[in-house]
């Protein structure tokens, strides 16, 4: 059981509180200043042996400090729900109740699974900083006392006369890594070597061309090669000509890098690394979360993979890699042994946004920060309670947000607007509830479908601005392919994705918030698609997939004829070949490329079998297939044909003409005795010897008679 505390915030909110006793939670009862007056009830729930939902997130922090104070500790942490601004100060909030029962349902679910973790140790502090030097020294000085700091300079400016922090000369040419795991690569572009010279400015005095400055750098164009500086420099050694391009490699737990250009270009920066930018104010949030970041800490590994799913690469030829190109933080690696592809994972480099088990054809790339099976039992908590107290009259809309990430922020201030200016805002609309997700790029067409099927009248994606770029167009193709077969069945689309600008401050500007406000609102109130599916969401996603894909042939309103498809965009995950006859010849490489097993051999006889639901349109048969015979067709097809294995060619088998036996077909002999013609290495018996099976041709060659040695 689950204490459920419910507050109408000042009598702002209309709650029927019986209904939510019975659709809910037995015990509830609705306070009216649950963060003043009646702060007892809280103070109560946190004595309890249940784990407690708090129906209130503008006052988390003044709830969660009286809970780290109190005297027994929690069962659970508090989670707190928003039922003010996603629900009860809407235009539509006289209709809300069922939706306010659906957030108050999905609260007090279990949580789930706790995920494996990856760590990371910055502990030892130590901090590279790169660009302009002014800048650079300046913070250099600031952070020296906590942390071990190494500059990189390659301009002139003058250095600081005292030395608190390492100083280092030098061009970068490379710099990878994470948290606590930096590791960066320098040449040198001068002789004098800053991390050795004393600023005792022997050099200066000496140089006769007066190509040193206080940067106590040498100016090569003035540099006549006199050497009067090295034996200035004498014992200390900081000047050496013939190690000017050496290259330099260190480590570091964290960068601070000043340039206006981040030198790492990825969308998504790894942890550790801190780009700010040039201006003051930016670079002095960026060090305060710097400087919260020393010491061991942990994060969940967000995915896993099976190697044995993957597309990536069969036979030296690359088929899918489309984690590769969609992963916004560089953590995905192609490798290739012994000819087949797979890819790699650095998990410290993984942010979380689950766009790779999204892209990903086969489900060899999964998701765990929830899992879909998780998603699927919130949906189901969501259909079921909106549906019982609607008394289904209703069905729920679910708008995915990026939670944290911008989406609850951007919720938030269109639901105080709506408060406070009902005339111009009407808020979300009381059939949309909102489901936060770690990451809007982590759910796909696998998920979008079943949770149709499964009582849901539309899901609508809010990319809140905080997204990599790269992640848009690729959820806006699945979108347009989810959308391609709802409409080609005869249904409605139902799968929408609406974008906002990240504006500063995470504050939206009010006439795009009122066009947000628009949008959200003209979707409207719709039916389920079709009859409620009863399968169950999987951690296949093929299988969730398929399972999706079949309830809805099965219930299309415009059927497909057993003989037709429907065609889909390139690039869709589902789809059939086609396989030239006249070039085939039947090699069966093909079969030994297929990731999926949607190509099938026979054992005996020449054919070439298909399994159209098997196939994940990777094009790895294409790429391999050494007559170009082989042609993606996307394409959704009727049931019984995307389950039944069909021959997509088949020859006439060429018997060995010793023993009889099928060993190759009669358009692969001839094409190989077209090839030879009369080329004298198979003239006579050589020729005959080709038409014989593997057996039958060692058993004639050990059956000639010795060649005649004189």
């Amino acid at each position: 059981m689950t204490t459920t505390l419910v507050c109408n915030c000042n009598r702002t909110m209309s709650l029927d509180e019986s209904a939510l006793q019975k659709q809910v939670d037995s015990g509830i009862k609705v306070q009216t200043a649950l963060c003043r007056q009646d702060v007892g009830q809280f103070l109560n729930g946190l004595q309890g042996d249940e784990p407690l939902v708090v129906a209130c997130t503008q006052e988390r922090e003044l709830f969660s400090a009286m809970a780290a104070s109190a005297s027994k500790p929690l069962v659970a942490p508090i989670r707190f729900v928003n039922i003010r601004e996603t629900g009860g100060w809407g235009r539509q909030r006289a209709q809300a109740g069922p939706k306010i029962a659906s957030l108050l349902a999905l609260a007090q679910l279990a949580p789930p699974d706790p995920l494996p973790t990856v760590s990371y140790d910055s502990s030892q502090g130590r901090l590279l900083i790169i660009g302009p030097s002014a800048m650079a020294f300046g913070w250099a000085e600031r952070l020296h006392a906590n942390l071990s700091v190494t500059v990189l300079v390659n301009d002139s400016q003058p250095l600081p006369m005292q030395k608190h922090f390492f100083i280092a000369n030098g061009n970068l040419q490379s710099l990878d890594g994470f948290l606590g795991q930096f590791k960066a690569q320098w040449q040198r572009d001068n002789p004098i070597q800053l991390d050795l010279c004393t600023r005792c400015g022997a050099c200066l005095e000496a140089c006769p061309e007066g190509a040193i400055d206080l940067s106590f750098q040498i100016d090569m164009r003035k540099c006549k090669s006199h050497r009067d500086c090295v034996s200035a420099c004498g014992p200390i050694g900081a000047i050496q000509f013939n190690q000017v391009e050496e290259a330099i490699e260190d480590q570091f737990d964290f960068v601070l890098d000043l340039n206006e250009r981040p030198f790492m270009a990825m969308p998504e920066k790894p942890q550790g690394y801190f780009a700010p930018g040039i201006t003051w104010s930016n670079q002095a949030l960026a060090v305060q979360q710097l400087l919260g970041s020393i010491g061991e800490f942990e994060k969940p590994k967000f995915f896993a993979y099976q190697e044995s799913s993957c597309a990536h690469g069969r036979n030296g030829q690359v088929g899918c890699q489309a984690c590769i190109d969609i992963c916004s933080t560089q953590a995905i690696q192609s490798v290739f042994k012994s000819g087949k592809g797979s890819v790699t994972v650095n998990p410290q480099l993984c942010m979380g946004c689950g766009a790779c088990a999204t892209a990903c054809p086969t489900g060899a790339m999964t998701y765990a920060n929830p899992t879909v099976p998780y998603l699927g039992q919130q949906v189901k908590t969501i259909v079921q309670t909106f549906s019982q107290m609607s008394q289904g009259r209703l069905s729920p809309t679910i708008l995915l947000h990026s939670g944290a990430a911008g989406g609850e922020k951007v919720l938030d201030q269109l639901g105080k607007m709506a408060r406070l200016q009902p005339d111009r805002y009407s808020g979300l609309p009381s059939n949309m509830v909102p489901l936060s997700l770690h990451h809007i790029a982590s759910t796909g067409i696998d998920f979008w479908l079943s949770s149709l099927t499964h009582g849901l009248a539309e899901i609508v994606l809010l990319a809140s601005g905080e997204e990599s770029a790269a992640y848009l167009p690729a959820l806006a193709e699945q979108v347009a392919l989810a959308n391609q077969i709802c409409t080609g069945l005869g249904y409605e689309e139902r799968v929408h994705i609406i974008s906002v600008e990240h504006c500063e401050d995470d504050v939206l500007a009010l006439e795009q918030l009122q066009l947000l406000d628009q949008r959200l609102n003209n979707f409207g109130a719709k039916k389920t698609l079709a009859p409620l599916a009863t399968f169950v969401f999987s951690k296949d996603k093929r299988q969730t997939l398929e399972m999706s894909l079949e309830h809805l042939l099965l219930h299309a309103p415009l059927p497909l004829a057993p003989d037709e498809s429907l065609l889909l965009v390139t690039n869709a995950l589902i789809g059939g070949i086609e396989v030239n006859q006249d070039q085939c010849t039947l090699c069966m490489s093909c079969v030994g490329a297929c990731p999926g097993g949607a190509l099938i051999d026979h054992l005996e006889l020449p054919q070439l079998g298909f399994i159209e639901k098997n196939c994940v349109q990777c094009g790895l048969c294409v790429k391999t297939c050494p007559e170009d015979a082989i042609q993606l067709l996307p394409r959704l097809s009727p049931i019984s044909k995307r389950k039944e294995k069909q021959f997509v060619n088949e020859a006439k088998p060429f018997h060995c003409i010793k023993c009889a036996k099928p060993f190759a077909t009669e358009k692969m002999m001839s094409a190989m005795f077209a090839k030879i013609g009369n080329h004298p290495a198979f003239a006579g018996s050589a020729q005959e010897r080709i038409k014989m099976c593997s057996d039958c041709r060692v058993i004639d060659l050990m059956s000639q008679p010795a060649p005649n040695k004189e």
